[in-house]
């Protein structure tokens, strides 16, 4: 009996390890920030409607972008076709139509590279555009 919960503890240490030694390997991307908040915005002030997104590889292989898409009233100008080696910081260029009007901003980037269990990580855009009082 002993002697199966000795192999029983040993193969999860072992399985444990093997797991842990696999998390830091490969591609990862990160942005910058997490996203990007416009905070409230007057309809008489509208910001700069083209934003660059910095993205690092965090991981230890070099990331390779395979796609860049942007929902509904964004467009993707840019991104880096070259691998980004490990610890580069790269820019995607997208272009924000802002309505000169009330509204709610509310916009995905979705960046889709070659890390092997999550290939697609996602960059918010919010914000609230406003008449002045």
């Amino acid at each position: 009996m002993a002697k199966r919960i000795f192999l029983f503890l040993s193969f999860f240490l072992m399985a444990s390890m093997a797991t842990q030694a696999h998390a830091g390997k490969g591609p990862k991307l990160a942005f910058e920030n997490g996203g990007h908040d416009y905070g409230t915005v007057y309809v008489d002030e509208m910001p700069e409607s083209t934003l660059q997104i910095k993205c690092l590889n965090t991981g230890d292989a070099p990331v390779i972008i395979s796609n860049v898409r942007a929902c509904c009233g964004t467009r993707v100008i840019s991104w880096p076709r070259e691998p980004i080696l490990p610890g580069e910081e790269k820019t995607i260029a997208v272009e924000l139509r802002l309505q000169p009007r009330p509204h709610r901003i509310s916009r995905m980037v979705a960046v889709t590279y070659n890390h092997p269990e999550s290939p697609t990580i996602y960059y918010r855009i919010v914000g609230e555009v406003v008449a002045r009082n």
